[in-house]
């Protein structure tokens, strides 16, 4: 019984280790658009989002889904967080752990949207939820200002593949 205890116990501290729960990243934009322009057959699914945001957390479990469905695939899920780089540890990091996100997810931190969206697409408005689909060695390139569902992100997505 008390092997058993301390066995739970352990297991349990093991699981609440903060080094075994998702990693976000802080950058600034000029490593994303470094890591969006590698001249790879790999697809990006890149979704700008932020934990205020109902549309954008209301499709993030769509992302996770095509992050897992494709993961023996060449294709890779960024999830880049438009939260303050100051809410990182109050909200982010919570938000990411308690919904046990599995993609990779960063946070931007770029005070001035108008320095670098167009940059990412130059149709922007800077409205979230907003998706990027992008294979550089193929030149294909899709892009939605508005909350994906499940269905319209695969066949999005399909057309990459």
């Amino acid at each position: 019984m008390i092997q058993a205890r301390a066995m739970l116990l352990g297991l349990g501290l093991l699981l609440a280790l903060p080094g075994r729960s998702q990693q976000v990243a802080v950058i600034k934009f000029p490593e994303l658009q470094k890591r969006l322009s590698r001249p790879t057959d790999t697809t990006y699914v890149v979704n700008f989002w932020a934990t205020w945001c109902a549309p954008c957390v209301k499709e993030l479990p769509n992302f996770e889904q095509v992050g897992t469905t494709y993961a023996n695939q060449k294709v890779k899920v960024l999830l880049v967080s438009l939260d303050y780089a100051s809410q990182l540890d109050k909200k982010v990091r919570p938000f990411v752990r308690q919904r046990a996100l599995k993609s990779e997810v960063v946070l931007l931190n770029e005070s001035d949207p108008n320095s670098w969206l167009e940059e990412v697409d130059a149709k922007w408005t800077g409205s979230i939820p907003f998706t990027l689909i992008v294979n550089n060695k193929t030149k294909q390139r899709a892009t939605f200002e508005r909350e994906l569902s499940k269905a319209q992100l695969t066949a999005a997505l399909q057309k990459f593949l």
